[in-house]
């Protein structure tokens, strides 16, 4: 690939979101008051019920319930027959819940082996950075998943999606996948089936062939697995892009690269996130684009009425989102 510089021909409909906060009043005037009108929302059921009544909450002060997360079992990325099956019926029907409550996409993660630290590092105001160091990290003993080879992990992955993809389609359910962090080519004896990032999530994007598998693309994640994130990130981002297998985007930064990074601010990593935000506007991506893993600092303290997630770092973040599109789209 390489990187390729083109004049756009029009704005893009991207907008600022945010992840995991609920349908509180507290909440939604929260996001109300910092431009933010789009949401993956954090629910307390996947029935259809309860979907849309999410779903009428968040309307009703504002905010556009787009998206929520699904966990999968753990029979589905272990591949633990037979309660596989059942566990991937159980899927198919929140899929069918929530094209019935009229909810755009579900983002889940198929790790065989979770996400994966170090001890947190100091940051700029008192606040602490998720870190990775490989050197600090213990890659010797196995998880519970044991000795998982990339050809086993892009298995199970088809398996997955040859049965919870069709029924996507029929609901018009978007199943937006996010990356393993972080990328690595081995960790506890799980290789990585995003590592090489380029090719594993090209190789993942092409299990199936449907407008509704696509992915909720981390640029953190990606830039964890990368040797250089300020250079290799935006023809990576370019190339998913244009082919609309990006569904959702946690539009965060880093310092470093492949196993050793910190998840930083937005504005001190190493990628240009105006650049990557014109890259978005490039290939017209229409979706949010939202805070993850934002630094952490002892006053985000939980509110009554709300979740409290790390209010600080978010209430920068989104300005800092917000500002960006507009940038990047004011040049058209």
């Amino acid at each position: 690939m390489s990187e390729k510089e083109g004049t756009p021909k029009k704005k893009a409909a991207m907008h600022v979101g945010v992840q995991g906060m609920g349908t509180s009043k507290h909440e939604l005037q929260f996001l109300v008051r910092h431009g933010v009108t789009h949401m993956n929302c954090g629910v307390d059921g996947y029935d259809a019920e309860t979907l849309l009544r999410h779903r009428q909450e968040a309307a009703a002060e504002g905010v556009s319930f787009e998206a929520t997360h699904v966990g999968l079992a753990e029979s589905i990325t272990l591949a633990a027959d037979p309660q596989r099956d059942r566990d991937l019926d159980a899927l198919c029907q929140i899929i069918e819940n929530a094209g019935k409550a009229g909810i755009r996409a579900l983002f889940y993660n198929f790790c065989i082996l979770d996400h994966q630290r170090t001890e947190s590092t100091p940051g700029r105001g008192g606040s602490m950075y998720s870190t990775f160091d490989m050197s600090k990290y213990d890659n010797e003993t196995l998880s519970k998943a044991g000795r998982v080879s990339r050809e086993e992990a892009f298995e199970r992955a088809s398996y997955f999606l040859e049965r919870v993809i069709p029924v996507a389609e029929e609901n018009k359910v978007q199943m937006a996948c996010h990356l393993n962090d972080p990328p690595a080519p081995i960790l506890r004896g799980v290789e990585r089936w995003n590592y090489p990032v380029f090719e594993g999530l090209k190789r993942f994007s092409e299990l199936v062939d449907s407008p509704y598998h696509g992915f909720n693309f981390c640029c953190g994640v990606a830039s964890e697995g990368l040797e250089d994130p300020g250079t290799e990130l935006y023809d990576i981002v370019r190339y998913f892009g244009e082919r609309k297998k990006i569904f959702n985007v946690h539009f965060r930064n880093i310092k470093g690269g492949l196993h050793h990074f910190q998840e930083v601010w937005p504005d001190e990593g190493d990628v240009d996130m105006y650049k990557l935000a014109k890259v978005f506007r490039d290939v017209q991506y229409p979706y949010m684009l939202m805070p993850d893993h934002a630094p952490d600092h002892p006053d985000d303290v939980p509110p009554a009425g709300g979740s409290g997630r790390v209010r600080q770092a978010w209430a920068f973040q989104f300005g800092y989102i917000i500002a960006l599109v507009q940038a990047a789209n004011s040049e058209v």
